[in-house]
């Protein structure tokens, strides 16, 4: 059976002592992430939060299967958030994303409602000319979550009837905006009204498609709803790098009401995601802090290269810099790419490793 085929649908219950730890640890990460940011000045604060907004919309497409180009996401994201950007984006996939990405920053003070969802619904699939955006999916087809070849196909899951999508959904609302839950820790409560979310919605499934992006999306809001406040974290990122386990968790959650390993499950995910903003915030100051003291020594093609080594993030540039990814990223001759490399290592901008054929280049950070 299907959790919403049980009697008590959508009754979940689960142990909420088995998120303690994670709880503290989640406070804790979270108070650390907002002094970093009180800290920043406006322009680094903005470049943050752009940087957070960029990570989300680019993993939860490639969760789906959709490779979106980051200078894209980039300036899209900066027109919804009312910034300079002239760039042309002829992706429309990307207004989608990078309007929803706004929509949901900006909504954690409002109460959920089913016209918001239909919202979100459209700003995300208007540009898929086969998908009715904006409305709930109809027809007499069953829902299901498959995998496999075709003639072997494993259904994973198949959600209510279309039938039912309206007054599921109806359910769905007023549940998040009236059920209290029994925690006394508001951290806590957070966590686990974000972890049920998101399950109850993809259970429901109401849409054809998209109905991962809005999940992961309504994920983040109950989060910033719950405390208020409008955290600073991608969940996506941290989910599509073990997508796999994701959606084994999510597969055996589906199966039942109880549902305590799923909401520890989702609550790591939303630690080890505000961890990782952690880490951004910390990354964005050490790399402004890095320009202001080189700006006035790189060239054109240096500062792109140099540019396209920080896209990489936190993780580092893999493989490190070589002159062969810099001609590249340059479009410069081998020997310009080998003498800027040299400038850029004898300035203090860049490490030498290796010798030979396996020289390469890494930031001095």
């Amino acid at each position: 059976m299907y959790n919403w085929q049980y009697k008590d649908w959508p009754n979940f219950n689960y142990l909420e002592g088995n998120i303690h730890d994670i709880a503290i640890s989640f406070a804790g990460e979270l108070g650390l992430v907002s002094g970093l940011v009180t800290a920043l000045n406006d322009d680094l604060k903005k470049e943050t939060i752009i940087e957070i907004l960029i990570s989300e919309a680019i993993k939860t497409s490639e969760i789906e299967g959709e490779y979106l180009s980051r200078i894209d996401v980039l300036s899209s994201i900066k027109r919804n958030l009312g910034l300079t950007d002239n760039n042309t984006v002829s992706d429309k996939r990307v207004a989608g994303i990078a309007a929803l990405m706004s929509k949901v920053r900006n909504a954690y003070k409002d109460d959920l409602s089913i016209a918001m969802i239909l919202d979100w619904h459209k700003v995300l699939m208007d540009s898929f000319s086969n998908i009715h955006a904006g409305q709930w999916r109809q027809g007499e087809e069953p829902m299901q979550v498959i995998s496999g070849a075709f003639g072997k196909e494993v259904v994973h899951f198949e959600a209510p009837a279309s039938t039912q999508v309206s007054k599921e959904m109806d359910s769905f609302v007023e549940w998040f905006n009236t059920v209290e839950l029994l925690s006394t820790d508001k951290v806590t409560k957070a966590l686990i009204k974000s972890a049920i979310t998101h399950l109850y919605f993809e259970s429901i499934h109401p849409f054809e498609d998209g109905n991962g992006r809005i999940g992961r999306a309504l994920a983040e809001y109950a989060l910033s709803y719950s405390l208020q406040n409008p955290v600073l974290l991608s969940i996506s990122k941290i989910i599509e790098k073990n997508k796999h386990t994701y959606y084994e968790a999510l597969k055996n959650a589906q199966t039942s009401l109880e549902i305590t390993e799923w909401i520890k499950y989702f609550a790591q995910v939303i630690l080890d995601a505000q961890i990782d903003a952690k880490q951004l915030v910390e990354f964005t100051v050490i790399k402004v802090k890095f320009f202001d003291g080189f700006k006035d020594q790189l060239n054109d093609r240096e500062l792109k290269a140099i540019n396209r080594m920080f896209e990489a993030g936190v993780e580092g540039f893999e493989g490190g810099m070589t002159a062969k990814k810099y001609v590249a990223i340059t479009k410069a001759s081998k020997a310009t790419a080998t003498r800027d490399l040299q400038h850029l290592s004898e300035i203090g901008a860049l490490d030498l490793l290796g010798a030979g054929r396996s020289v390469r280049y890494k930031l001095v950070l």
